[in-house]
């Protein structure tokens, strides 16, 4: 198959779609794959590199989307991408399709075959397609409190972890999945007082036993929610309902209880948030204020480390995208772990929680395939 990797125009987002490790492993399975120039420049990989792993580089994006039958990405296909797709091509990368009506629309109108990486599941029920980038973004949701809560940065002044006789900070995390765990893990590293807010119990008996008395666990409510998140220097929302729209657990009526200068760390903003008041920013400007209170919700966090991420990010892509380069669209049809992530099919949305979200109709692979 001919297998194509443009640049990211996403706005400061360095990742690629496929390493040139990866791109190796391709053309050793017999395929060919295209590579826009300098795609690979924000994790220091040039263009010689991908041509010593075997691949063509293209001189501009057109030429790989118009080549190509497979296009891997990273983040969602912007406009002037997704009016490029055609019926038949596969694409392979993140959508977050539920808040973003206009890109679903777009797919669905080019006809493509669109398989998003955060609905790929596992034997075992997980996600492992989004796991690496939510491992990633929990440890950087601590790093971005920590430089909002710095009072030049409009916070209240507070260092995390505080000092021998100064209290640290307070730090609350909705959602005990994997960003909540990484997020709590390294809040916990730097000395912050820790809680974790969930709704399965089994899941906060794991998280008391893995971290054995150092995190505070809690069972979700709307009156716990309340009493932690006016008690809190910075806030993790870290709750995701997989294809769906993320549930808005703090309303903008419990911004004035807050405590002014803390932060809200919003995780779950590609999915469009679980904060009232959220809305997507960019690295280049990622927070703003409302009521006093510090909102940071960039939508492609793990691209600030482009280098960890793009590597995590191949490492769990690699064997799907390869039943996919190998054998196309059959691989979605024997795979049922590929056919979870499936959420557009010649012009169909095919993932009942994205079609339920926009308010679509929804047709089971069934159904669009028949």
């Amino acid at each position: 198959m001919k297998v194509g990797v443009p640049k990211e125009i996403k706005t400061h987002e360095y990742r690629v779609g496929l390493t040139p490790g990866a791109v190796r492993e391709y053309v050793a399975a017999g395929h060919s794959v295209l590579v826009e120039s300098n795609a690979g420049a924000g994790i220091g990989a040039t263009d010689d590199n991908y041509r010593k792993a075997g691949a063509t580089i293209a001189t501009s994006a057109r030429e790989v989307f118009a080549s190509s039958e497979m296009i891997v990405k990273v983040k969602e296909p912007q406009p002037s991408e997704w009016t490029q797709l055609r019926e038949n091509q596969i694409l392979f990368t993140y959508l977050h399709l539920a808040p973003d009506p206009e890109q679903a629309k777009g797919l669905m109108k080019s006809g493509c075959t669109a398989i998003a990486y955060e609905t790929v599941t596992d034997a075992h029920g997980g996600l492992p397609l989004l796991a690496p980038m939510s491992e990633v973004a929990g440890r950087l949701a601590i790093e971005a409190a920590g430089a909002a809560l710095k009072r030049y940065a409009g916070g209240r002044g507070l260092l995390i972890g505080g000092v021998p006789g100064v209290p640290p900070a307070r730090i609350v995390v909705i959602g005990g999945g994997v960003v909540g765990t990484h997020a709590a893990r390294m809040a916990a590293g730097l000395g912050a007082e820790v809680t974790i807010l969930d709704r399965s119990i089994p899941r906060l008996r794991e998280l008391d036993e893995l971290f054995e008395g150092r995190v505070r666990t809690r069972f979700s409510t709307i009156a716990a929610v309340e009493e932690e998140v006016f008690a809190a220097d910075v806030v993790i929302g870290a709750v995701l309902v997989p294809g769906a729209s993320a549930p808005k657990l703090v309303s903008r009526g419990m911004l004035s209880s807050m405590r002014k200068g803390s932060v809200i760390v919003d995780v779950a903003i590609d999915q469009g948030g679980c904060f009232e008041t959220s809305r997507a920013t960019t690295h280049a400007d990622p927070t703003y204020e409302v009521d006093g209170v510090i909102h940071y919700c960039v939508a492609n966090m793990p691209g600030a480390v482009p280098l960890t991420s793009s590597q995590a990010l191949n490492n769990a892509t690699l064997p799907f995208g390869l039943a996919l380069a190998s054998k196309g669209f059959a691989a979605v049809l024997e795979n049922p772990h590929l056919r979870a992530g499936l959420n557009v099919y010649r012009g169909r949305l095919t993932y009942k929680a994205v079609a339920e979200s926009l308010g679509l109709p929804f047709s089971p692979i069934e159904q669009a395939a028949a």
